[in-house]
């Protein structure tokens, strides 16, 4: 599942909300161009797997106290959270990088 996340509030709800799933948290922008890279990409893996993880996507120019509560300082900039707590971050917008930390943490 693809969530779009407008507000602090809103990202503090669906944190809540995700129960056991893993939820990946991908930070970034509507001008960078490394985001545009992967954004299908993270769609695609997304959508196949709706029912076991929830992508939380922050457009950091909109919710920048979201980002910087996480410290995010590049794009896109992608964290691994279960069971409330950050597994794992991720830089950069190699798929291959990704997709190997996503099924490492899907898995679980």
């Amino acid at each position: 599942m693809l969530l779009s996340v407008k507000n602090k509030e809103d990202f503090g709800n669906y944190l809540k909300s995700a129960g056991r799933k893993l939820v990946v948290i991908d930070f970034y922008a509507t001008w960078c161009g490394p985001c545009k890279k992967i954004e299908g990409f993270i769609e695609e893996l997304a959508n196949a797997h709706k029912d076991d993880v929830i992508v939380l996507k922050v457009n950091v120019d909109e919710c920048e106290d979201v980002a910087t509560d996480y410290n995010v300082s590049a794009m896109p900039q992608f964290f691994f959270i279960r069971d409330g707590k950050v597994v794992e971050s991720l830089a950069g917008s190699s798929s291959e990088k990704f997709h190997e930390c996503f099924k490492k943490h899907l898995a679980v």
